[in-house]
Order: C-alpha cells, then sequence, then structure tokens
C-alpha cells in the first residue's frame, strides 16, 4: 500500500506550538476526501518516526500494530542501502523475530546500554506526553529500552489521544509475578478505590493466564474516574509487593508523531 503523503498537510509543532510549511497538499482542491484505515494512519506516523533514523544509529525497535510498520520501514531501507550500519533492540520476541526476518542486525542492552533513539507505538497519550502502552504484553521490555535511549519518538494515530491516562476507559497494565495473584489484584484495587478501579488478570483466547516474555502474568486496570497524581500512582503501584512494572510511561517521550484526518503533527518536548 502507497503512503498517503499527498491528502496530507504535515505540521511539526513543539512546545512554543512553532508551526512549519506543509510537505504536500492535494493538487485539486475539489477532489473527495481521502479517507484512511486506522492501519493506514499507522503507517503514516511509523514512516515519519523513521526520518529521523540515520546511518550507524542503535535503535530501539518496539512492538505492536503500530511499531511494526517502522521495523518494517528500518528493514526496507537497509535492503536499499539508504540507511547502513543500523542496531537493533527489540523490545519483545515478536519484535526480534520480526527484525531477523528483515534483515535488520540485532544486539541487547547488555551490549549498548545506551541507544540512539527508540520508536514505538503508545496505547494512551495525554496532553503531558505522558503514555499508557502494554495492552500487546511487552511493557517491561519496552520500558527497560526506551529509558536507555536518547530519544523516545512515539508513533500514534489520532484516536489514541486522551484528556488524561486511563481516559480511554481501556486498560492500564501492571506487570506482576504470578505467586499469589489475586492478593495483588486485590491490593491494586485498593489503591485506586477512589477511582472506581476495577482490575482484571488478562486471559489468552483459551482462558488460560497471559503470560508475558518475562514469564510473569498481566494485571489490566480499568478506572471510572482520573487516578490523580501519576507520579504518587506510580510510585504507589511500584511499591507494592508482586508487582515488576507498570504501563504509564510517565516523562519518558521526547517526540510525539500523530497522524489523523487532518494531517501528520510531531510534537517534541
Amino acid at each position: 500500500m502507497a503512503i498517503a503523503y499527498p491528502h496530507f498537510f504535515v505540521s511539526e509543532k513543539s512546545k512554543n506550538l512553532k508551526q512549519q510549511p506543509s510537505l504536500m497538499v492535494s493538487s485539486t482542491p475539489s477532489s473527495p476526501p481521502v479517507i484512511l484505515s486506522q492501519d493506514e494512519l499507522k503507517k503514516i506516523a511509523a514512516y515519519k518516526a523513521v526520518e529521523f533514523v540515520e546511518s550507524g544509529m542503535v535503535v530501539g525497535l518496539g512492538t505492536g500494530s503500530t511499531a511494526k510498520h517502522a521495523v518494517a520501514r528500518i528493514g526496507e531501507l537497509l535492503k536499499l542501502g539508504k540507511l547502513k550500519n543500523i542496531v537493533g533492540i527489540p523490545t519483545s520476541t515478536i519484535t526480534h523475530e520480526q527484525a531477523v526476518s528483515l534483515g535488520i542486525p540485532l544486539s541487547d542492552l547488555n551490549t549498548h546500554s545506551i541507544l540512539d533513539l527508540a520508536i514505538d507505538g503508545a496505547d494512551e497519550v495525554d496532553r503531558e506526553m505522558n503514555l499508557v502502552k502494554g495492552r500487546g504484553g511487552s511493557l517491561l521490555r519496552e520500558k527497560m529500552v526506551e529509558a536507555a535511549c536518547k530519544k523516545f519518538i512515539v508513533i500514534v494515530d489520532e484516536s489514541k489521544l486522551v484528556s488524561h491516562l486511563g481516559g480511554s476507559g481501556l486498560a492500564m497494565p501492571v506487570e506482576i509475578v504470578p505467586f499469589c495473584w489475586e492478593f495483588t489484584l486485590k491490593r491494586l484495587e485498593m489503591l485506586f478505590i477512589e477511582a472506581g478501579c476495577v482490575g482484571k488478570l488478562r486471559r489468552t483466547v483459551g482462558g488460560e493466564p497471559y503470560v508475558t516474555d518475562n514469564g510473569n502474568y498481566i494485571i489490566d486496570l480499568y478506572f471510572k474516574s482520573d487516578m490523580g497524581d501519576l507520579k504518587a500512582a506510580s510510585d504507589a503501584i511500584l511499591r507494592l509487593a508482586g508487582v515488576v512494572e507498570h504501563g504509564m510511561f510517565l516523562d519518558m517521550a521526547t517526540t510525539v508523531i500523530v497522524a489523523g484526518k487532518l494531517g501528520v503533527s510531531v510534537t517534541n518536548k
């Protein structure tokens, strides 16, 4: 599928809201509007993010339906010779397998403790560029890799934008050890009882507990109202014995690329 850049006004935004000229616009104003699917919007955001990748970089390779497009694009550019000497650090076994199939050279954090940049999707993005990630199950490895990079580029379609984390009504994941998981679930719910929090053990289609790449379980938390101070919420979750990591990525994103029906915006911290 061709990327539909000709139908988009592409703007660059930073904290001072400085606007750059469009990259390309429709040549015939009277032409009917182009309706793109959510996956097409994800692909546009992913391709835009890969423009930040330069030869010789060590790059964190994200996981999920949006990040897979970025990984595929990097593989394509390597094959064409437009990128060279790239080293990828995958955030999941799924991404590792995709990268190997595309011929992307891989390494790990033991060898490369500092990455030039990482590209990954997000399940929610708030106004302060805080994120919810992990509905795909790779939140721990994603956070380890993305905390080690100089630049973390987040790629989403506009449906992922929320007024506050948890605002979509969908899951905020917490990775926990399997031991006494019901006890941990109840303690997580009690932390956010005022926000109407309900926790559920993530399960496979067959009804078995979902197991992460690290051999852990995931509790999905659902909120009826705002959970409040995010830093305090993060600290409270991580203090619970049995919790490994949570899916709030606070103050980590340096760039957010959003593809929507009116164009692509790039917001930098």
